[in-house]
């Protein structure tokens, strides 16, 4: 039987790497279609470069400050994600806008997780702009990478109910956890090709069995 070639995983982070732990946790089990083969991050303190180091997988720090602007700066990630031999790109709590041409050159092969249900609130802070403005409503999406922050294509979304009771923090918790369970599906499909971006859209092919997952909705979870 001929063994399935595994596709090739570069997360970006400049954070806690939570995400970037629950797509590792993910493809441990050697049926995920995907392995992690580097961790790029723009800053040297990001807790996630420790998470990476347990599980041994290769890390590069490339910090802004080393580099005379965005074009420089993200031309040396672009060298060390190709220096993995990575072919898809996920970015994971990566907290600096990437310049059109880095974007250009993993068209329909980076992809995002944001922590609300887009196009609603773009940017940061999303969880006390999502309670200010009172919606009902809350959760994450995951797209593919266009150069406007945060308008590619969505792939997948989570939802949860905003409790009267949320501040931004048990918000943020209760989301968070739908992000885990959201990310690897999403890698898993783009991966299989299931979902490719074509003329800036989403297009799908075979996903019946996950479709009820493409949009998960979780139930709120009361405090005593």
């Amino acid at each position: 039987m001929t063994r399935r070639t595994r596709k090739r995983i570069a997360i970006l982070i400049s954070g806690r790497g939570s995400n970037m732990a629950a797509l590792i946790a993910a493809a441990i089990d050697p049926a995920f279609p995907a392995e992690i083969v580097g961790v790029v991050s723009n800053r040297a303190d990001a807790r996630g470069l420790e998470i990476a180091k347990t599980h041994n997988i290769p890390i590069k720090v490339i910090s802004s400050r080393d580099y005379d602007g965005r074009e420089a700066h993200d031309a040396a990630i672009h060298e060390a994600i190709t220096g993995f031999k990575a072919e898809i790109v996920c970015l994971a709590g990566y907290m600096r806008l990437l310049t059109p041409d880095f974007v250009k050159k993993w068209k329909g092969r980076m992809i995002n997780i944001h922590p609300a249900l887009l196009p609603s609130f773009r940017g940061l802070d999303t969880h006390a702009r999502a309670l200010a403005s009172g919606v009902r409503i809350h959760g994450c999406t995951v797209h593919f990478v266009t150069p406007e922050m945060d308008e590619g294509p969505i792939i997948a979304q989570a939802a949860v109910p905003v409790l009267t009771d949320d501040t931004e923090e048990t918000l943020g918790e209760r989301v968070l956890k739908i992000e885990h369970r959201l990310y690897p599906l999403a890698l898993r499909l783009v991966v299989e090709g299931r979902v490719r971006m074509s003329d800036g859209v989403a297009v799908f092919s075979d996903v019946e069995d996950e479709r009820r997952d493409l949009a998960i909705v979780s139930p709120g979870e009361r405090r005593s």
